[in-house]
């Protein structure tokens, strides 16, 4: 029977090693950390065989989330499908934006458009329990997924609705809408690399210039929060001054573009007027 430190070694000549790593410790239904302290042990047959399957679905390119079936985002663990987009670290960023807008003891109302895994909805939820989240998404899988996560996270304020970014929020208003959006370009080369390759492509690219979904998203957002509610739209790092703009012409005031921890433009907020009612 195969050794640890030499399926770990040899695994590395073909991937990552720390992809590989993860991989033996998922198969291996261990931690990590065992997997350096027992270097020496044998696995069993099947672990192993299910190792190398494993293995050369990565060669191939499948994303590691995928293979896994698990993704770490915030403070958790989430399941991710191919029905989803895998939570970025990134993304986080986000969440700490629509946080800092969100006082912690007030009951308010919260929206996540696209929320996929459920990854920023569930975040916002666990950090502000007075909050109720609605999380939507126009993929009924997807939905399924965000639903298992929050059962198994035990997170009880959140709500998922189904539908196109705003429509689902008909007949309510929200303290504050977060979104995630598709922003790449349809023909951006990207998509055809790597674990994009991969990912559902409807929450990947959207239109010529990849700002149709945030277009979509800037124009219906007003009627769906209260006076001096707040949008936060996650986009890419090349879209900071055309997201603005297009805030600014929708009527929002405080806009700005936030930078990720690469010094990169990742967030643009922006704030309906205080003295503005939903229509």
């Amino acid at each position: 029977m195969p050794r640890v430190a030499r399926l770990l070694r040899d695994a590395s000549t073909r991937i990552d090693a720390t992809d590989a790593a993860v991989l033996l410790a998922h198969v291996a239904a261990r931690p990590r950390s065992w997997l350096y302290a027992h270097g020496d042990d044998e696995l069993d047959g099947a672990v192993a065989d299910a190792f190398a399957m494993l293995l050369a679905r990565r060669e191939a390119g499948e994303p590691v989330a995928y293979l896994t079936g698990r993704r770490g985002f915030w403070r958790f663990e989430l399941a991710v499908t191919p029905d989803t987009l895998i939570p970025r670290p990134e993304t986080e960023r986000l969440v700490e934006l629509a946080l800092a807008r969100l006082p912690p003891e007030r009951a308010l109302r919260v929206a996540d458009l696209g929320t996929g895994s459920g990854a920023v909805a569930l975040a916002l939820a666990h950090e502000r329990p007075h909050a109720c989240v609605v999380a939507t998404d126009a993929s009924s899988a997807a939905l399924a997924v965000a639903r298992g996560n929050a059962a198994e996270l035990a997170i009880a304020n959140i709500e998922s609705r189904e539908g196109d970014w705003c429509a689902p929020l008909a007949g309510d208003c929200f303290d504050l809408i977060a979104a995630n959006p598709p922003y790449i370009a349809a023909g951006d080369p990207h998509l055809g690399e790597g674990d994009l390759r991969f990912e559902p492509d409807a929450a990947l690219a959207s239109g010529d210039d990849g700002l149709d979904a945030i277009r979509a998203i800037v124009r219906d957002a007003p009627a769906r929060l209260v006076p001096g509610g707040w949008l936060l739209l996650e986009h890419g790092w090349e879209q900071g001054t055309a997201v603005r703009a297009l805030l600014q012409q929708a009527g929002f005031i405080e806009v700005s573009t936030e930078r990720d921890l690469e010094a990169r433009d990742r967030v643009t907020l922006g704030r309906i007027p205080a003295g503005v009612a939903p229509l």
